[in-house]
């Protein structure tokens, strides 16, 4: 409301001076002392609507200003929210892209096994994947007591299976115990889950013999007496192996060769040891009952 006023009284003041220099621009003699008058009275008023129109010029001017710098800030904003998204989306790419060579390069140290790769997509309440559930189920071949793998290592075995999910209990779990063994000097012994310990980054390593030549840096697999556990699998790294107080076994710790406080894709190896070991006690019958090529029947 106050601009309106304002502009219809510039329009009244425009139209009177011009009203004024029309006047002016009469040449009668009569009028001479008139237009001295009306020069007296115009000069001030022209001056008026000079400065007036200037600061209105001045401000228009501001303000078509003030509005390319607004627009001009608002396109950088929204360019600085792309960037930020493509950065982060490029580093979600570069992190996923260095899982997946982890992964790719399991894949190839046990590329005796067959494998389905999967996405974890829950886990339980707690900071570490002590339980967790993928994103494969029967649909893709997936079983119960299905070894898991990532980061290098097992990370658990599969305890329940849905058309298109899976739940897998890691070896950190609190009941997990796997049969285990040295690489170097085939010394047996039990890596036991424990969450309380796993909070400083370790497992227990339990049942070693005290004349065995278990030592600390020593590669800890997966042994062939398990029943569940597929052979040659890396758990992780003895640590801090001591003699117990019986004086009979030694006890220490494993370092894992897994992380389990980021998991996001894991391998799921489709080969069950229990089938494993019928094929293995099928082709061992089949050879004690198969005569010998000296016994068989010439023809």
């Amino acid at each position: 409301m106050e601009s309106k006023r304002s502009k219809y009284v510039l329009i009244a003041l425009s139209v009177f001076c011009v009203l004024l220099i029309g006047l002016t621009s009469i040449r009668d003699e009569w009028l001479t002392p008139l237009r001295t008058g009306v020069g007296y009275f115009l000069i001030p008023v022209q001056s008026g609507v000079n400065a007036v129109g200037s600061s209105i010029y001045d401000q228009i001017v501001d303000y078509t200003k003030l509005r390319d710098a607004l627009d001009e800030n608002k396109e950088m904003k929204e360019l600085i929210t792309q960037l930020t998204e493509q950065n982060t989306r490029l580093q979600a790419d570069e992190f996923e892209l260095k899982r997946l060579r982890q992964l790719y390069s399991l894949d190839q140290e046990y590329g005796q096994y067959e494998k389905v790769g999967a996405r974890v997509i829950a886990n339980d309440s707690s900071n570490w994947f002590q339980v967790f559930r993928i994103d494969k189920g029967s649909r893709d071949g997936i079983a119960v007591d299905m070894n898991v793998t990532a980061g290098g290592g097992l990370v658990g075995i599969v305890t329940d299976v849905g058309a298109n999910y899976a739940t897998v209990r890691s070896i950190i779990d609190d009941s997990s115990r796997v049969s285990g063994m040295a690489m170097q000097s085939g010394d047996s012994c039990i890596v036991a889950g424990d969450l309380t310990l796993f909070k400083e980054g370790r497992l227990r390593i339990t049942n070693v013999l005290k004349e065995s030549d278990l030592k600390d840096g020593d590669k800890i697999v997966t042994s062939n007496i398990s029943s569940v556990f597929l052979p040659g699998i890396l758990i992780g790294y003895a640590a801090d192996v001591t003699n117990d107080t019986n004086n009979v076994t030694k006890s220490g710790y494993l370092i894992p060769a897994a992380e389990f406080d980021s998991l996001q894709e894991v391998l799921v190896i489709t080969e069950l040891k229990a089938d494993m070991m019928k094929e293995e006690e099928s082709s061992g019958s089949t050879e004690e009952e198969a005569p010998s090529e000296e016994e068989s029947p010439s023809q």
